[in-house]
């Protein structure tokens, strides 16, 4: 069984965040004939769901265009939507159509580096000047397999401009000022969703950070303990908001967004990129004035937040034209001028110290804060060191939308998460 240990590296003690996502099939890097990992290549793939994203292709893009002018290259980009994207990248990886440059989710890490295809990419890590938990969310099996992109969090993002018609004058710190202020929130009517909280199954591992709030560490070693007392009062207590109509039914992340950014919903749960996603949404040209990273609220003072590492690495695929593609890979991460006119204009942040000691980024109120209040206590999702991890979380997800609709109890439900999570832990 492949294990990642990275939930103490994960810890994120400084700057970081991330946005997004993408698949594709890059073509073949060898170009006449060049021999395996050629660092001198004309050409090699770079594979990013990015390219496939309007708010950030023209930003991925200029990177991909300067690199291949300055060194006079030639890099075949590809590029799948965002869902479909691991699934692509695996189907063309196993099959050795997939050379290159590979944008990659931090949490699909262990599922590549399962198939023994991936560059050690530890010279690169070695010389970027990465902060040190950048570099942990690309490591696996003791290798350097990735180089961080970027490096953040998930957390709660609210409208201040809400709170404050709700009477809301404080950001709440605790489970009990948090449910106050939803309760607040509730009053207002005019169609305002106090809580967007993700309650479609597909969204629902948004669950998790609030079993570890109520106490779950959700694993012990390779013991799931979804199911014990702390899991099954976070669900209880999300149940009781779902009854109450704090959070409304069938939302994901998509919906979300869409609510926040018509003012109809008072918090909801996103990565960093959130600014730019819900500016762009928004009819209220000033939301972004209006919002407010918010720490996950607490127990009981005293208790750390709780939120979930979010971020992207480049790896590359082993074989003609590898050194080349780390070599951009590199380029794309460490070099501070890029990294720096990247988040100027997707707003994610850089994984290097020079590139965050940049005014562009430094100077950045927002990033900043979120920085601070949220991904400096961000954490990994520990069901990531196995391949299997997303049909672990849909289990999990099932259930919890099981409790929600009220097919089941959710000391029952989870039980049965956690039964049917135990072969996938490979």
């Amino acid at each position: 069984m492949n294990t990642l240990n990275r939930r103490d590296a994960f810890r994120l003690l400084g700057l970081g965040a991330l946005g997004a996502a993408v698949a594709a099939c890059a073509p073949d890097a060898s170009s006449g004939g060049a021999p395996k990992g050629d660092a001198g290549a004309k050409t090699f793939g770079f594979t990013s769901w990015s390219l496939n994203e309007e708010a950030q292709k023209g930003a991925v893009q200029a990177i991909v265009d300067a690199y291949a002018g300055a060194k006079q290259v030639k890099i075949s980009t590809a590029s799948f939507p965002y869902n479909e994207y691991l699934n692509q990248v695996t189907l063309k990886l196993r099959g050795g159509q997939l050379t290159g440059a590979i944008q990659l989710d931090i949490s699909w890490l262990a599922a590549l580096a399962a198939m023994g295809k991936l560059k050690d990419l530890g010279a690169q890590g070695a010389k970027g000047g990465y902060t040190d938990v950048a570099l942990s969310s690309g490591q696996f099996g003791g290798k350097q397999l990735g180089l961080p992109w970027t490096t953040g969090s998930i957390g709660l993002v609210a409208n201040t401009e809400i709170l404050k018609k709700a009477g809301v004058e404080e950001l709440p710190a605790t489970i009990e000022e948090f449910e106050a202020a939803l309760r607040a929130v509730a009053k207002l009517g005019g169609g305002i969703t106090p809580y967007a909280a993700a309650t479609k199954a597909a969204q629902l591992k948004d669950i998790l950070p609030w079993m570890r709030t109520f106490g779950s560490p959700l694993l012990e070693g390779d013991t799931i303990t979804v199911g014990d007392d702390a899991s099954v009062a976070a669900v209880e207590w999300y149940k009781k908001l779902y009854d109450a109509e704090l959070i409304a039914p069938d939302v994901d992340r998509f919906d979300a967004r869409a609510l926040f950014a018509q003012g109809k919903a008072a918090f909801y749960d996103d990565a960093i990129i959130t600014r730019g996603v819900v500016a762009a949404q928004s009819p209220d040209k000033a939301l972004t004035g209006k919002m407010a990273p918010l720490a996950r609220p607490v127990l009981k003072a005293g208790d750390t937040p709780q939120a979930l590492l979010w971020g992207h690495v480049i790896v590359v695929v082993e074989g003609a034209g590898s050194d080349a593609a780390a070599d951009f890979a590199a380029y794309a991460t460490s070099d501070t001028a890029t990294v720096a006119s990247f988040f100027e204009k997707v707003k994610l942040p850089p994984t290097t110290t020079a590139g965050l000691a940049d005014p562009k980024v430094s100077g950045d109120t927002f990033t900043t804060e979120w920085t601070e209040k949220i991904t400096k206590t961000a954490t990994a999702n520990p069901f990531w060191r196995y391949a299997g991890y997303a049909q672990i979380e849909t289990a999990i997800a099932e259930q919890v939308q099981a409790v929600l609709v009220g097919q089941s109890p959710a000391k029952e439900a989870l039980a049965k998460a956690a039964e049917t999570a135990k072969p996938l832990q490979k």
